[in-house]
């Protein structure tokens, strides 16, 4: 192998690699946005864009080259020199064979290259939904103790009330009806205010797990998609051995 295809096929086990590490399981999403939030990537995050952009060139001029090299030597009229020259026909195989090999690698670079970004910003996305999902199921608890909290005072307010009325409405003084009335209301408006909370966080922690789900789908497709490509490397290597 030359040089260039040389640091190729690195690149491409470098990916392989950094897309197995991805998919171990006891690494949670959260821990790898932590990573992702190092210093050292703020540094660099000017220049991956670029750097993207750039690799990506370099991989589709490799692959058409060598796509060219593979229609180059599978069109070549051999018959002629095959007669002269008994070794031209193998010689001509192995470039062919060669050419193959760097189509392959430069393909399969190609697109490890953009699994690779897409799966770190699905592995964000993922982090983001859960942590707002936790967040959310935190306000839905503190907003559903709160209402059990009015409405447990609102019961006793009115429970007093109807005893105070029970044991003769004369001998309770008209002021203090007048500040259980205004304080039965001041509950249940925080009562229905609570509610009406509690409904729109669990209403939004319902889309933040379809989003989730959604993340989760496509992130298991991507690794699915990951372990065939593989596993078609891994039969390639035992055919060329």
């Amino acid at each position: 192998m030359t040089l260039q295809w040389t640091a190729v096929a690195s690149f491409l086990y470098v990916e392989i690699g950094v897309l197995l590490i991805f998919c171990l399981p006891f690494i949670s999403a959260q821990r790898w946005q932590s990573v992702f939030k190092w210093s050292i990537w703020n540094h660099l995050s000017q220049f991956w864009n670029k750097g993207f952009l750039t690799m990506i060139i370099i991989l589709i001029v490799l692959f058409l080259d060598a796509l060219r090299e593979v229609k180059k030597y599978s069109t070549a009229d051999q018959s002629k020199d095959t007669k002269l020259l008994p070794n031209m026909l193998d010689h001509m195989h192995m470039k062919l064979f060669r050419a193959q090999r760097n189509l392959y690698i430069s393909g399969f670079s190609l697109f490890l290259w953009l699994v690779m970004r897409r799966v770190i910003t699905l592995i964000n996305q993922l982090a983001t939904a859960v942590n707002t999902s936790a967040a959310l199921q935190t306000q839905a608890d503190s907003a559903n103790k709160a209402a059990k909290k009015y409405m447990e005072d609102n019961e006793m307010l009115k429970q007093a009330l109807t005893e105070d009325k029970g044991e003769g409405g004369k001998t309770a003084a008209p002021e203090e009806n007048r500040l259980l009335k205004k304080e039965v209301q001041r509950l249940t408006e925080d009562l229905k205010s609570s509610t009406d909370a509690l409904k729109k966080t669990k209403s939004d922690l319902d889309a933040m797990k379809k989003q989730t789900e959604g993340l989760t789908k496509e992130y298991d497709r991507l690794l699915q998609e990951h372990q065939e490509l593989q596993n078609q490397m891994e039969s390639g290597h035992k055919k060329d051995n």
